[in-house]
């Protein structure tokens, strides 16, 4: 049987990446979807004939249940991730379709974990935050943490470079993710940050060195700390050149909440940021660096583990982490039924060789 992949929202940066991936690692029939057919194809100059377009609403409930039930996998790359539900997860259970999603979203990913139990009674594997970060880094954090005996801290730094070759979905996510405090994992209790706080100088590996990041909120700052008993769970994220950072930063900070909780102020941020990182990708590129520092003891003795990545293009590598879970599913090879984040569904050989057959380098050792 012809395994057949359903990708929604694959006409974007990161649905195009994840369709390329399964073009080159699998023999499945991939179809893409957006909300209507484009007289401006991109995705048909990257991906070619192999891959078909369904046009498809995904409030049109009718026409969603006829397009989840045609395939045995559905990968949801449709934005913005803060506005989601589960509703598509909900259609697949009811199917016994396997899901995998790239959203990047805290509240999405509460929502949806809810849904374990029915999906584990449905057979169905449900694995959500997919992608580079989270998603790779997850599964990073997870190959430190079987170096040690006990885990005290987990430290994740992310640093992207202009646009990261991703579209405007991305940059309004960003943007989205500036209008609340939230929650982090630290001295064994729950505290409230401010995003875009919190400033560390991170020395990630050329081209990126000397870089800054920030507290952001991200799904992986809970879901790890579910899945591993730390102390403290720190996930900071920063842009380069430097000075997006800081112009981000007066945003979050300086600017009236109000202001940046209005639609139309984000989705002005979005289209300008877009417009300039078009510029800068010239000179910056759009690769990702992403460095997982876990401390805890080894042998009885204070020890640190630290793994690092760094890609040039990080469109590309979130088809990486997203369509290696899609291979691994597709074959078999992961089978857990029940709704899960990274780290507690993605064996760490397996993403190790998943990684290694798409040629991504991460770095190890021990400090």
């Amino acid at each position: 049987m012809i395994d057949r992949v359903l990708i929604l929202g694959g006409r974007g940066r990161i649905g195009r990446s994840v369709a390329a991936d399964l073009l080159a690692h699998t023999s499945a029939n991939i179809t893409i979807t957006g909300r209507a057919a484009s007289a401006k194809t991109p995705w048909q100059e990257q991906l070619g004939d192999q891959v078909e377009f369904l046009a498809l609403n995904l409030s049109d409930q009718a026409s969603l249940n006829q397009a989840v039930a045609n395939a045995n996998l559905v990968i949801h790359c449709a934005g913005p991730f803060r506005y989601r539900d589960d509703q598509v997860l909900r259609c697949c259970i009811d199917q016994g379709v396997n899901y995998i999603d790239v959203s990047d979203d805290r509240s999405f990913t509460r929502t949806v974990l809810k849904l374990r139990e029915a999906a584990q009674a449905a057979n169905v594997t449900a694995i959500v935050n997919s992608g580079v970060f989270p998603g790779i880094s997850n599964s990073m954090v997870r190959q430190a943490v079987e170096q040690l005996d006990s885990v005290e801290t987990i430290h994740l730094s992310y640093v992207v470079a202009g646009s990261g070759g991703a579209g405007v979905t991305v940059m309004r996510t960003t943007f989205l993710g500036l209008q609340h405090p939230f929650e982090v994992w630290l001295d064994d209790q729950w505290k409230q940050v401010k995003p875009y706080t919190g400033r560390e100088l991170i020395d990630f590996p050329p081209p990126f060195g000397r870089t800054g990041v920030y507290w952001f909120d991200m799904p992986e700052a809970f879901t790890l700390t579910e899945a591993f008993s730390a102390q403290n769970v720190i996930v900071k994220f920063g842009s380069a050149p430097d000075f997006y950072n800081h112009l981000t930063a007066l945003v979050a900070n300086w600017f009236p909440a109000p202001l940046v909780r209005h639609p139309g102020f984000v989705e002005a941020l979005s289209r300008v940021g877009h417009s300039m990182t078009a510029i800068t990708d010239r000179f910056s590129g759009i690769g990702v660096a992403m460095q997982a520092e876990v401390s805890g003891e080894k042998d009885g003795q204070s020890a640190r583990y630290q793994s690092i990545l760094v890609h040039d293009s990080t469109a590309v590598a979130a088809g990486c982490g997203t369509g290696s879970l899609a291979e691994l599913v597709l074959s078999g090879q992961v089978q857990k039924p029940g709704v899960w984040a990274v780290e507690e569904a993605l064996p760490t050989h397996l993403f190790e060789q998943a990684m290694q057959s798409r040629g991504v380098t991460i770095q190890q050792h021990w400090l």
